[in-house]
């Protein structure tokens, strides 16, 4: 065998459990929280999507990506950012988790919502454009921070 080669295929130990199916695009990344990260992100996501043959999402996951990295880098400077893309159900999910808090007080957490939208405006221009959608929620319980997603359909 190849050193290079895939693994070959292992049997379940259950026998109960047929084959599997074959994985879909699944990435994770985690990056520092620095803006200069927004290039390791697009080139990682760049490469992995002629894999499985996503070209045709090339240009808009891309551009997803290094919006995301970038605005939340800025909103949580030196703070770990958790990229994940998946393909599933002929669509792309891109999800970006930071470590940005939450603001206690009303008028400074509308404010911070305000300003993270308003920054991810190219974001919003290429989902719309592509018929897809996109968010920003606050993380769930355990973790803190923020969560902006992105869901890009073929």
């Amino acid at each position: 065998m190849h050193p290079y080669a895939p693994p070959p295929q292992r049997a379940a130990l259950c026998p109960a459990r047929g084959p599997r199916p074959a994985p879909g695009l699944v990435l994770s990344l985690t990056l520092p929280g620095d803006p200069r990260s927004a290039a390791v992100g697009r080139h990682a996501v760049a490469a992995s999507l002629p894999r499985y043959g996503l070209h045709s999402f090339a240009w808009p996951v891309t551009l997803a990506v290094t919006e995301l990295i970038a605005v939340n880098a800025a909103l949580t400077p030196g703070r770990e950012l958790y990229l994940s893309l998946r393909h599933r159900d002929d669509a792309l999910r891109l999800v970006l988790w930071d470590q940005h808090p939450r603001h206690t007080d009303p008028d400074t957490l509308a404010l911070c919502e305000v300003r993270r939208r308003r920054a991810l405006w190219l974001l919003a221009a290429v989902v719309d454009d592509w018929g897809g959608e996109w968010g920003v929620t606050e993380g769930p319980p355990p973790h803190r921070g923020t969560k902006s997603w992105a869901l890009l359909p073929r």
